[in-house]
C-alpha cells in the first residue's frame, strides 16, 4: 500500500529520532527476523505496548511502522512561528490521564494553567452580531441537552418513541425549548446558534451528522475531569519520553504490512492452521477456538491498571516453550515454532510468537479480510463493520498581519442552512454535486490561534470533499466567508493555507472512532478481545490496541496509550496462573471465609 500525498508534509516529530531511524533502515538487511512480539504501528498504542514490554523484561520485539515517521495521528508542524497540530490537539482531562502524567513528569506542560481570555463573537451571514447573553443562554441549554443524552447510557433510561440518535434527541429538546419563544426573529436566531453547536459536536464526535450517533451509547465515553490541555512544545513532544527507552533499531519505518499470518487450529468454521505443510501434533489437531469472545476474559481496558496477563483462568499452558517474554534464541532459519508470520509490502518477512496490531479502525474497515490469514472471527468482522470511523480535518490560515480585534478569540458562523438546503435528502447531501456547493457551510467557526493564525474545523462528508480541493481553493472560500460574516471587504487573503487530509491518508483512512446508531460499546470490547491458537493456550497470539479498542476512552490519545499497555500486559504475566493457598484453623466457616482476600 502506498501512501497518498497529503495537503501538507507530515514531518518526523523529532529530527534526531528520524536520523536514527534512517540509519537503522540502512542496516535492515542485518536485522533479525524472529521476535517474541511484533508490534504493528508506531503510534501511541504501539509505543505504549513497547514500553510496557521493556519495563517487564521483554526486549525481543520490533515495531513495524508504515510511515517514515513515528506518532501515528500525532503530528506537529511549525507554522506562524509556533507549533500547530495536524492531528491530536489536546490532552483531554487531567485526573487519571496517563498522557498528562507523562507530560508533567517530563516538564512538557505547566502544572499551573492560566486560561487565556476567551471572547467569542457569533454572527449571521449578513453580519448581525448576536448579543452575548443570548449566546450564553443557548450554549448552557445545549450543554444540558447533551448531558441528558449521556444519561440514557448511565441510567438505562428509555428514550421517547422513534428517537434513536443523539441528533434526533437534541433537536427534540430544541423544539420544546424554542416553543416558548414568541418573537420569530429571536426564535430563528436561537435556532441558528443551536445548529452551529451541533456542527461543532460533529467535529468532537467524528461524524457527518449527529443523527448518525447512537443515543443509548453516547454515555459509554468517559470524560476525564480537568479540561483540555495544550502542550506548549507541540503534542509531538510527548513522543520523546515514549521513545526514550526503545532501541532505535527496534522501530522499522517505511515498512507497510501486507499480511498477518496467524496460526490457529481447526475452528468451528473449518479454518485450518496457517502453515498448510506443518504436521499437526495429534493432541492439538482437534482443538478448536471459539468464534465468540470469551466472557470476562480480558484485562479491563476501562481501568488505569491492567490485570495480569492471560484470559484462560485455571487453564494449564500447553507447551508454549518461550511463554515468558524474554530473549529469543538465535535465528536458525527454522520458523515452525513461531505462530505469527508478518509479510510486508517490500517482501520482508518477520516471525514472532505474538503480534500486537494497532492498525487504525479506518484501515481495518478497508482491508481486514485481506490483511489477516486466516480471516478474523466473524464477531470481530461484524464489530469492525458496525463502528464508525469519521473524518475530522483542520484548516489553518496564516496571515502577514493581524486583522481581527485583539480581544476576539473566535468567530462563530451562524449559517442559515434552510436557505440553501431546500430540504435535501440524506442521499442528495452525499452527492458530489451537493457537496461542491455546500461543503464550506460545515465550517462552524474560525478560532484565533495567534494574531496571525486562524483555525477552522470541518467534519464528515464535507471534510472528505474538502480533501479533494487545492489549498488555494480552500483559502479563497475561507476569505469569502470571513468577508461576508464580518461585513468587511478588506479581510486579507492568507499568505498560507494548510489543510489536513486524514481520510485520504492510506494508513489512517479517517480520524477517530464513534458509536453509530445500531452499534454498541460491546463492539469496541469485541475489537479489543485477543485471539488464541487454541482454547488451552495460556497467552494469546494476536492482540489488538488503539483508541478504537478502549471501550470508555475511544477517540483519545490516552485511550490508545492504555490499550497498548493492556495488550502488552497479556504477554508479560506469569507462565502459569498464581496458585492461591487458603489457610484456615478449621474452627468455623466464618473464620475460613474471613481468610479469603478479595482483591
Amino acid at each position: 500500500m502506498g501512501e497518498t500525498t497529503p495537503h501538507t508534509p507530515a514531518p518526523s516529530p523529532t529530527e534526531e529520532h528520524a536520523a536514527a531511524m534512517e540509519a537503522a533502515a540502512a542496516a535492515a538487511s542485518s536485522q533479525p527476523t524472529n521476535f517474541k512480539v511484533i508490534i504493528i504501528g508506531a503510534g501511541v498504542a504501539g509505543l505504549s505496548a513497547a514500553n510496557h514490554l521493556l519495563q517487564n523484561g521483554c526486549d525481543s520485539f520490533c515495531i513495524l511502522e508504515a510511515r517514515g515517521r513515528i506518532g501515528g495521528r500525532i503530528v506537529s508542524i511549525p507554522l506562524a512561528q509556533q507549533k500547530v497540530e495536524l492531528g491530536a490537539n489536546w490532552i483531554h482531562g487531567v485526573l487519571g490521564n496517563p498522557i498528562f502524567e507523562i507530560a508533567v513528569q517530563h516538564g512538557l506542560v505547566s502544572v499551573v494553567n492560566i486560561p487565556k481570555p476567551h471572547k467569542v463573537v457569533a454572527t449571521t451571514e449578513d453580519g448581525q452580531q448576536v448579543p452575548f447573553n443570548i449566546l450564553q443562554e443557548i450554549y448552557e441549554a445545549y450543554v444540558c441537552f447533551l448531558r441528558r443524552c449521556d444519561e440514557y447510557f448511565l441510567c438505562q433510561y428509555s428514550p421517547p418513541p422513534d428517537i434513536n440518535s443523539v441528533g434526533e434527541h437534541i433537536n427534540f429538546e430544541i423544539q420544546i425549548y424554542l416553543s416558548s419563544v414568541e418573537d420569530p426573529k429571536e426564535k430563528r436566531l436561537k435556532q441558528l446558534i443551536f445548529n452551529c453547536l451541533l456542527k461543532r459536536e460533529t467535529c468532537i464526535t467524528g461524524c457527518t451528522d449527529m443523527n448518525e450517533v447512537d443515543l443509548l451509547e453516547l454515555g459509554s465515553y468517559t470524560e476525564l475531569q480537568g479540561g483540555n490541555i495544550v502542550l506548549p512544545a507541540g503534542y509531538s513532544s510527548i513522543l520523546r519520553p515514549l521513545t526514550a527507552q526503545i532501541p532505535k533499531e527496534a522501530i522499522i519505518t517505511k515498512c507497510p504490512v501486507k499480511k498477518i499470518h496467524w496460526k490457529r487450529k481447526k475452528t468451528l468454521t473449518g479454518l485450518d492452521t496457517v502453515d498448510e505443510n506443518e504436521e499437526n501434533d495429534s493432541d492439538d489437531s482437534e482443538k478448536t477456538v471459539t468464534e465468540f469472545p470469551p466472557a470476562g476474559g480480558a484485562p479491563a481496558t476501562t481501568s488505569g491498571a491492567s490485570s495480569a496477563a492471560g484470559s484462560r483462568e485455571n487453564t494449564p499452558s500447553t507447551g508454549d516453550k518461550n511463554s515468558r517474554c524474554g530473549s529469543v534464541e538465535s535465528d536458525t532459519g527454522v520458523n515452525s515454532d513461531f505462530p505469527v508470520r508478518v509479510t510486508c509490502e517490500d517482501g520482508r518477512v518477520f516471525y514472532a510468537e505474538h503480534v500486537i496490531c494497532t492498525i487504525p479502525l479506518g484501515v481495518l474497515k478497508s482491508c481486514h479480510k485481506n490483511l489477516f490469514d486466516p480471516e478474523l472471527p466473524h464477531y470481530k468482522q461484524e464489530s469492525i463493520e458496525h463502528l464508525m470511523f469519521g473524518t475530522v480535518d483542520k484548516i489553518y490560515l496564516e496571515y502577514d498581519r493581524p486583522f481581527l480585534s485583539a480581544d476576539i478569540s473566535e468567530i462563530m458562523l451562524l449559517w442559515d442552512d434552510d436557505k440553501y438546503e431546500e430540504h435535501a435528502s440524506d442521499e442528495e447531501r452525499a452527492t458530489h454535486e451537493y457537496l461542491s456547493k455546500h461543503w464550506y457551510k460545515k465550517i462552524y467557526s474560525f478560532a484565533k490561534i495567534s494574531d496571525t493564525l486562524l483555525l477552522a474545523w470541518v467534519s464528515g462528508l464535507e471534510a472528505e470533499f474538502m480533501e479533494t480541493l487545492s489549498s488555494d481553493v480552500v483559502a479563497e472560500k475561507c476569505t469569502e466567508i470571513l468577508r461576508n460574516f464580518l461585513q468587511d471587504p478588506y479581510v486579507p487573503k492568507p499568505k498560507r493555507c494548510v489543510c489536513t487530509s486524514w481520510k485520504s491518508q492510506t494508513f489512517t483512512m479517517g480520524s477517530y472512532t464513534s458509536i453509530p446508531v445500531g452499534a454498541l460499546q460491546e463492539d469496541i470490547e469485541n475489537l479489543a478481545q485477543p485471539l488464541y491458537t487454541s482454547p488451552h493456550a495460556f497467552k494469546p497470539v494476536v492482540l489488538f490496541a488503539g483508541e478504537h479498542t478502549h471501550s470508555n476512552f475511544y477517540s483519545t490519545v490516552h485511550g490508545a496509550y492504555l490499550s497498548g499497555r493492556t495488550a502488552a500486559q497479556y504477554l508479560v504475566g506469569n507462565e502459569e496462573p498464581d496458585e492461591i493457598t487458603l489457610e484456615s484453623d478449621g474452627s468455623d466457616l466464618s473464620a475460613w471465609i474471613q481468610g479469603i482476600a478479595l482483591d
